[in-house]
């Protein structure tokens, strides 16, 4: 199977997204892939008076340095033991949807966290993994963050709370 010989994996430096890494490592582990670790840096668009007077601060050559240095040691932490995957690293600067729909062209699937925003943070904000979603030109592995599966998971305590009512009315 080929879907997973070249993974790439978009990272904010979050902990869902260091879980997607992990997940991406064994697929990689698995079938012999290897993955490609993407950060996007967000340039900063400061709020003008005047239209005319917009501008965008563009990060430096050391930020875009730093970031990456942050990057190879958080990879370096989560991909580890035998038969490892080899890793490529790669932070660029732009619109976080955008480069990586474009890195996307060069992978065979992504696997990467979402957010977990809903209701009118989710309107406002939107979401980079459901543009990506719905405009990768390959498979897209979403996870879920661990509370957004929590909440939406079958209330296991309250299955714990029935049985112990049933328990006692027996």
């Amino acid at each position: 199977m080929t879907l997973f010989r070249r993974i790439l994996v978009p990272h904010d430096f979050s902990e869902h997204a260091t879980r997607a890494l992990t997940l991406a490592t064994d697929l990689a582990r698995r079938h012999g892939g290897r993955i490609v670790v993407l950060h996007v840096i967000t340039p900063f668009h400061p709020v003008a008076a005047l239209p005319e007077e917009t501008i965008a601060w563009v990060p430096d050559g050391d930020l875009v340095a730093g970031e990456r240095r942050h990057l190879e040691a958080l990879i370096a932490r989560t991909v580890k033991g035998p038969k490892a995957p080899a890793v490529a690293c790669k932070v660029e600067i732009g619109d976080p949807y955008a480069r990586i729909v474009d890195a996307a062209r060069q992978a065979d699937c992504v696997v990467m966290a979402t957010a977990g925003r809903t209701g009118v943070s989710h309107l406002l904000i939107g979401s980079v993994a459901e543009k990506v979603v719905r405009h990768s030109p390959v498979p897209v592995l979403t996870l879920r963050p661990a509370r957004a599966r929590a909440a939406r998971a079958p209330g296991r305590a309250g299955a714990k709370r029935k049985a112990r009512r049933t328990a006692h009315r027996t």
